[in-house]
């Protein structure tokens, strides 16, 4: 079993899009996906049909109560299972500020979860709050969305470092694995210049000890495309709402490329677990970032 944070704190870069129609894509592909909403605007949960206005327990019941993750698991399609979100998990910040162990209340209630699945995805909210650090918590890989745009890359620096303390302190087994290019406009010189940069940046840790120094980028390119932007208002996937669309075949390419990585990744030797250091938990709260670097500011 996989399991995959999709995160960027910047919004608008295809992050939910992509949470939602790869874990429909690998669904279609007969793989038992469980989709995870972790974001307040519960943009994922639309998606597929949850609105904010019906009354359903979601994920901020299960960080705030005692409810277990497993009650809050709804199949919304064949081998597609979503916990959704709800707009009260924007308060769960708030409520969380005193609790100890905030960050792991996740990863606890996910140990109680018998139910077998292929590939379990979070949608995180764009920021790296108590619900992003939740995330980050339970799953071993980070696919990170990008958009290759000038606008769109600024703060990367931050994330990396945030994803960096989050496995030396709290999850020695996260490592960022994959990028998504998204938005991708296969005609503008711009966006082939940004995906160099950003290939060029990642390649001179090649090697390093850090947790991004195996990070690859999918082959597949997301495309702009209308129907993706349709699809939400419709509570479908893309592969419900337009099946034949440049979308929806982008997505399916991506599966394919995620589903050949997991084969891969069986062949390999398993991952040691290393053990967590002593007092973890206090030291999660102080998650200060280095300034922006210098690779970002992309020079034409």
């Amino acid at each position: 079993m996989r399991k995959i944070a999709v995160i960027n704190q910047k919004g608008g870069v295809g992050k939910t899009t992509t949470a939602v129609n790869l874990s429909a894509a690998l669904a279609e592909q007969g793989k038992r996906v469980w989709l995870i909403d972790l974001d307040p605007q519960a943009h994922a949960s639309l998606h597929l049909g949850f609105g904010m206005q019906e009354e359903y327990l979601s994920v901020y019941d299960v960080l705030t109560d005692e409810t277990p993750l497993a009650n809050v698991c709804h199949q919304v399609e064949d081998n597609l299972w979503l916990t959704p979100s709800h707009i009260d998990l924007a308060a769960a910040e708030m409520e969380l500020s005193g609790a100890v162990g905030r960050e792991i209340i996740l990863r606890d209630k996910m140990a109680d979860v018998h139910q077998e699945f292929d590939y379990i995805i979070f949608d995180c909210p764009p920021s790296l709050g108590v619900l992003t650090l939740n995330a980050l918590t339970t799953a071993d890989e980070i696919y990170l969305p990008l958009q290759p745009h000038f606008l769109a890359l600024h703060g990367l620096s931050k994330l990396l470092r945030t994803i960096e303390l989050v496995a030396r302190r709290l999850n020695s087994n996260l490592r960022l694995t994959s990028l998504v290019y998204c938005l991708f406009d296969t005609g503008t010189r711009l966006a082939n210049e940004i995906v160099g940069d950003v290939e060029y940046f990642f390649a001179q840790h090649q090697g390093s000890d850090s947790m991004w120094a195996e990070v690859t980028s999918f082959d597949t390119r997301i495309r702009r495309n209308i129907r993706l932007a349709e699809a939400p208002s419709y509570g479908q996937s893309i592969f419900q709402y337009a099946g034949d669309s440049n979308g929806a075949q982008d997505y399916r390419s991506l599966a394919m490329e995620v589903m050949k990585q997991t084969q891969q990744l069986s062949r390999s030797a398993p991952m040691s677990s290393a053990t967590q250091t002593d007092g973890e938990d206090s030291e999660a709260q102080d998650f200060s970032a280095d300034q922006d670097q210098p690779w970002l500011y992309h020079s034409r």
